[in-house]
């Protein structure tokens, strides 16, 4: 496992592509977008100089890291060599089936294929190729170089040599790793909407302000990010999508809040618009 392809440049893909450049990895970011792919690249230049200049890496290792990455808007060519792909485009289920067909036709045959879903379902995906084994979920966090964890999530037809080669990956990007048998939303999403759900409905009940609904849960549950803040992170239209996948998927619970409707259909996506559950154009 050398060379690692990224489809989808945006705050999860450069994410993946900035910590798999450091893990030794050759890279490629692929993205349609030629100017998401500037934007990418500038960021990752600028997070990698900043850290090393800070002392968080060598500026060597920082160097190294920025020449092992390359960037592509076509697809075909990013990922010709590609031993891995990790497709992290929003959570749409047609378009990642889409971009999975095309990953099918353009790689070679070893390469195994990975979609960095929060939610949705890595068989289903997987079901559209013709390398079902070789399909799997590797779910990221963000930032992804500085949270820790990877869930590795098995579609039914996921094989242990799969499994066990992106365990590998994982452990070489400096995380730590978690086996998790598909069911909608993993360990993690599952949990983290229903938190953050009910934020919401507090929220708009007056149970109390964004600001004191994420002081309480940090400093009384000892989360290290508030779910109103956290929410605003990820994006809320994201979050809606999130939620929208678990009610149709797993019921009533799971129905999303009509304050996130409202936000969303305000154009109200959190930090990435400049407005959420707080407010951040200044």
């Amino acid at each position: 496992m050398k060379n690692i392809s990224v489809i989808g440049a945006g705050i999860m893909g450069r994410g993946i592509a900035y910590v798999s450049a450091l893990g030794g990895f050759h890279v490629v970011l692929n993205d349609v977008s030629e100017e998401n792919l500037i934007t990418s690249q500038q960021y990752i230049e600028k997070t990698m100089r900043n850290s090393a200049e800070k002392g968080f890496l060598r500026m060597e290792e920082a160097e190294r890291a920025l020449a092992n990455i390359s960037y592509s808007a076509d697809l075909e060519e990013a990922v010709k060599e590609a031993d891995l792909v990790i497709e992290a485009v929003f959570e749409l289920m047609s378009l990642k089936i889409d971009i999975f067909k095309k990953l099918d036709k353009a790689c070679p045959a070893h390469t195994i294929l990975a979609t960095n879903t929060s939610t949705m379902s890595p068989t289903e995906i997987a079901a559209q190729t013709s390398r079902p084994d070789q399909c799997v979920a590797m779910h990221f966090f963000n930032p992804v170089h500085k949270m820790k964890l990877i869930e590795v999530v098995r579609g039914l037809d996921t094989s242990n040599e799969t499994v066990a080669k992106v365990m590998e990956v994982g452990e070489k990007l400096g995380k730590q790793c978690v086996e998790v048998n598909e069911f909608p939303g993993f360990v993690t999403s599952r949990m983290n909407c229903l938190i953050g759900n009910e934020a919401m409905n507090m929220l708009m009940e007056g149970v109390a302000s964004a600001e004191d609904i994420d002081k309480a849960l940090k400093l009384g549950l000892n989360h290290p990010m508030g779910p109103l803040e956290l929410a605003d992170l990820v994006g809320l239209d994201s979050r809606l999508r999130n939620m929208e996948y678990l009610y149709q998927t797993l019921g009533e619970k799971y129905r999303p809040s009509p304050l996130l409707v409202k936000y969303v259909k305000a154009g109200r996506f959190g930090k990435k618009s400049g407005k959420g559950f707080y407010d951040y154009t200044n």
